[in-house]
């Protein structure tokens, strides 16, 4: 049983690895303000933040143990469950911030262990307060990867386009990762029209490039996609760039969400396409 502030989504991605590690009161939520400044129940920090065991590796074995495919799994960020979480025990947020680091470390080494081939680390509130996330998000994701084997990735957004209506054209915090071990970075840029020019600030980083506009219950045709994945490439070399859809895509229903990601592949496929023609040519 989930306590009711604890049900299942209350924190998004957050909450499963959250609530598992040890420090936190269940029982006695505290409150903390959402990216939109709506007060929201959160996990309340009583103790120090360890984890406790494992969280999420026995979904990596299950799923290890029925494909031979590549597969990817994402565990919430340090930096973002310090903002999901009220601290009544830690003297200062990034105190705070370090020890969920360290259990996201352990974390991570566990699931490549048993088999992921590409770990995320889902950190939406980088974006979301950049200010802080300057002071200790940069720190918190180094800490959190430290002495990691594997192909890593970092997602950043700008919410739920379900949620978050009013959405920047720019990221605020995105050329701070270029100095991390971080090898991928995961961003949205069609639901906000992204000016693509920023990928210029992150070389060598592989690029999951979000190509769905998800506030929108139409499918996009293929050419569409193919456009937004064109406007990144000045800035980005196709080698780099992962295709993939903007944040979202579960509050659309199983139908739309299947219609959009078959236009996602077909337009990425225009756009290889392309690409060998001209390499021929």
């Amino acid at each position: 049983m989930y306590p009711r502030w604890n049900r299942p989504g209350a924190l998004n991605g957050s909450n499963r690895f959250a609530t598992a590690l040890e420090g936190v009161d269940l029982d006695n939520h505290g409150t903390a303000l959402d990216r939109s400044g709506h007060p929201n129940p959160v996990p309340r920090v009583v103790g120090k933040i360890r984890r406790k065991h494992p969280v999420q590796e026995r979904d990596i074995q299950f799923l290890r143990a029925n494909t031979d495919r590549p597969i990817k799994i994402t565990v919430p960020g340090p930096f973002t469950m310090a903002q999901q979480a009220q601290n009544d025990f830690y003297r200062d947020e990034e105190e705070m911030i370090a020890d969920y680091a360290a259990a996201v470390n352990e974390e991570i080494r566990d699931l490549f262990a048993a088999g992921a081939n590409v770990v995320q680390v889902d950190e939406p509130y980088l974006q979301a307060r950049p200010e802080k996330a300057r002071k200790y998000g940069v720190a918190a994701l180094k800490r959190a990867l430290k002495g990691v084997q594997g192909t890593t990735a970092v997602h950043l957004c700008f919410g739920y386009a379900a949620i978050i209506h009013e959405r920047p054209s720019g990221y605020s915090f995105l050329s701070e990762l270029a100095d991390t071990p971080v090898e991928q970075v995961s961003i949205e840029t069609a639901q906000s029209s992204l000016d693509c020019s920023i990928l210029r600030t992150l070389p060598g980083k592989t690029i999951i490039l979000g190509v769905l506009d998800l506030s929108d219950a139409n499918i996009e045709a293929p050419e569409t996609v193919a456009a937004r994945i064109r406007r990144a490439l000045p800035y980005v070399t196709s080698e780099r760039v992962v295709v993939a859809p903007d944040c979202g895509l579960k509050y659309l229903s199983r139908e739309v969400a299947f219609g959009k990601m078959d236009a996602m592949v077909k337009g990425a496929k225009l756009v290889r396409t392309e690409l060998a023609r001209k390499q021929g040519a």
